[in-house]
């Protein structure tokens, strides 16, 4: 289920993954609710591009520490690549 910064104030969060086009994070928002893991998403700033690098913003995804295996697993299922 979806949750603000103020889930997170007792504990550290952990990022788990960067999504970089608005189809892919709405797709993971939707495989981590029917999974029942408690997420936060928060826009932030990236560096992409292999030849060309800039800026670019994406969709930050973030568990708490004890869900964060859970989270990977769910995003393996869903065929995302894990950051750890």
């Amino acid at each position: 289920m979806r949750q603000d910064a103020a889930f997170f104030d007792d504990r550290e969060p952990v990022l788990v993954y960067i999504a970089k086009r608005l189809k892919e994070a709405l797709k993971l928002e939707d495989a981590f609710t029917k999974a029942g893991i408690d997420y936060a998403v928060e826009a932030d700033l990236y560096t992409g591009g292999i030849i060309f690098r800039s800026q670019r913003t994406g969709a930050f995804f973030y568990v708490a520490e004890e869900s964060a295996e859970a989270a990977r697993n769910i995003m393996r299922e869903n065929g995302y690549k894990t950051l750890a």
